[in-house]
């Protein structure tokens, strides 16, 4: 089932870091820290060295300026990938979901072929605000939400996921906004995280 899905890993990875535009109140009683998701915090300096990574990334690369200018709220979207990460592995974790090297080689090596090659992919990536060395934890997240999908169908996965984000109690600082677990971003983003599920009829037997 896996395979199967393959050719639409990187489209979504896409949807797992739709870009948002963030609210402007939230709690003020973590500083230093971006946000907190369960016991761990994402604080601001790690924040800021991701979004550093992305933007060198993007000056090396042929299309970097390209990917710049769609990046105005690279910061924003940034942490909300980092907290829709955190939120879908402790889901994974929670339900013994577990995703191994050889695994995340074969599924990377998959997406390479099926979109046009290492550096096309690392290109795709990049214009999603995705630096190259984090290119195999998205992948895994996306593993994990695949396994999940196939345990327990669209439906109950999005439940699961919604229920593990009022668990984790994400708080986000108010520089960057307040989290909406319903739709696992800090505000209505063009692509919510929950995916549509499938109608009936195309459901196999």
């Amino acid at each position: 089932m896996i395979r199967r899905r393959t050719a639409l890993s990187v489209s979504a990875v896409a949807l797992l870091a739709a870009a948002p535009a963030l609210t402007a109140c939230g709690s003020t009683a973590h500083p230093g820290a971006a946000a907190v998701v369960g016991k761990d915090r994402i604080t601001v300096a790690q924040l800021q060295a991701r979004v550093a990574e992305v933007r060198e990334a993007q000056r090396s690369s042929p299309q970097g300026q390209q990917a710049a200018a769609n990046s105005a709220r690279l910061g924003q979207d940034t942490l909300v990938r980092l907290i829709q990460y955190r939120i879908v592995e402790k889901a994974g974790k929670d339900n013994d979901i577990t995703v191994s090297r050889r695994e995340l080689q074969e599924q990377r090596a998959q997406v390479e072929r099926s979109n046009g090659g290492a550096e096309e992919v690392r290109d795709r990536f990049l214009a999603l605000g995705i630096a190259p060395d984090q290119i195999e934890r998205a992948l895994t997240v996306e593993l994990v939400r695949s396994k999940l999908d196939a345990r327990f169908g669209t439906e109950r996965t999005n439940q699961l996921l919604m229920r593990t984000s009022d668990a984790l109690n994400v708080d986000v600082n108010p520089r960057y906004g307040t989290w909406d677990s319903k739709r696992g971003t800090a505000q209505p983003a063009k692509e919510p995280w929950l995916r549509a599920a499938a109608p009936v009829a195309e459901r196999p037997a």
